[in-house]
């Protein structure tokens, strides 16, 4: 019989330490991500099924819970991700002409975890603009995912570039089902060559050859010479290369510690995304931290095509790989409702101390609410006035 306690695999709780750096990051991320025009908004975790995989693709619909509405009988789903519901929000209940930033954090929830130490329940964080096509736009918000993550004091950090049009541009004319064409996306990004080999074994010997030389596009900014001297010369390439290209340029030149990679090979989310599209690692870290690029069709179930790109991250894993904070100190306090005391509580409470309270029936200077605090100063009365002196060594026992 399953103990009472246990939770499903993959869903944890997040105990005092870990959810206080949780929250100290998603205000640090929301205030960045409002200092650059971001509004916040905050969508239902529960909304219409057809709503939530919106121009999404196959993925997202296996990574969605579903259930049916008992008011209704209509399908619902829990949110794997946020973005379609920013573009709901974008397209109908704001529905402004001009350029709309957004931002959101808050929980979603995922039928299989992407790894083996992943949590089926991230903590979503991400921003979006909605309504500008031009490079400029995915340039700000790739600086505001690293921005996010300098703040975050994540060290050594590396973006790898790619563009879903670098494979349309190699397949276009080629007829393919779209089955066929998910599989040639995931045996490029798993850079499996055999597997890749055997799905295009019956294409022209210039797609082939092309799709084998994706494998090996991997690197500094040299990928992109190579990569115009071995992909066909076809228009939507030559575009790709030029914004990859211009994009880490600016990139590299705003942040000299920035390594700045490409990888052609990579295909994630190719039915999702619509262009440039980056992951952001820590160096020597092989987990992706933040993912993000354009995706201008998000937005067409709601009747609003309107050009997007954004990015997103999971502020758990995040806290896993941010250096620890200062400790938090605290002021014990006994209590008691004299006046000057009540007074002298609310006083440090109200500049920022925390202040830990002896409840009756606990020993002062014992508690493990106290040392779980880190309690190093006590409040106590002193010639008739109440005052903060040092509190020595707790004991916990």
């Amino acid at each position: 019989m399953r103990s009472a306690w246990l939770l499903p695999e993959h869903i944890a709780d997040v105990l005092p330490a870990q959810a206080q750096r949780i929250e100290a990051l998603r205000r640090c991320l929301l205030d960045r991500a409002r200092s650059y025009g971001y509004e916040l908004v905050i969508p239902p975790l529960l909304e219409h099924l057809d709503a939530l995989l919106s121009g999404t693709g196959h993925e997202l619909d296996l990574s969605t819970f579903k259930l049916v509405d008992q008011l209704s009988g209509q399908m619902l789903g829990l949110r794997a991700d946020t973005t379609p519901q920013a573009a709901r929000i974008d397209a109908h209940l704001l529905n402004r002409q001009g350029i709309t930033r957004l931002c959101y954090c808050g929980p979603v929830l995922h039928t299989r975890p992407t790894g083996l130490a992943a949590t089926r329940e991230p903590l979503q964080f991400g921003a979006e603009i909605f309504g500008h096509e031009g490079l400029e736009a995915d340039l700000e918000v790739a600086e505001l995912a690293l921005d996010c993550l300098r703040a975050a004091r994540v060290p050594r950090l590396v973006i790898d570039l790619a563009d879903a049009r670098v494979l349309r541009g190699v397949l276009a004319g080629v007829p393919m089902d779209a089955e066929g064409l998910q599989d040639v996306a995931r045996a490029l990004s798993s850079k499996d060559a055999p597997a890749l080999a055997a799905l295009c074994s019956g294409l022209p010997a210039e797609t082939r050859a092309a799709l084998q030389s994706l494998l090996r596009l991997y690197g500094g900014v040299e990928v992109l010479a190579a990569a115009r001297d071995l992909l066909p010369d076809r228009p939507l390439i030559r575009s790709a290369l030029d914004q990859l290209g211009w994009l880490g340029g600016r990139l590299q030149a705003a942040d000299a510690s920035l390594r700045v990679a490409f990888d052609l090979s990579d295909m994630s989310g190719y039915a999702y995304y619509s262009g440039v599209r980056f992951g952001i690692f820590a160096a020597g870290c092989s987990d992706t931290l933040a993912r993000g690029g354009r995706y201008d069709e998000v937005g067409a179930v709601f009747g609003r095509s309107r050009p997007a790109v954004g990015f997103s991250l999971d502020l758990k894993s995040l806290s896993e790989v941010t250096p620890p904070a200062a400790p938090v100190s605290a002021v014990l306090a006994p209590w008691g409702d004299d006046p000057a005391l009540l007074a002298a509580v609310q006083a440090l409470r109200t500049g920022g101390d925390v202040v830990v309270c002896t409840l009756p029936g606990s020993r002062a200077g014992s508690t493990e609410e106290a040392a779980a605090w880190r309690a190093d100063r006590e409040l106590v009365q002193h010639e008739g006035a109440w005052c903060v002196r040092p509190l020595k060594t707790l004991s916990t026992h």
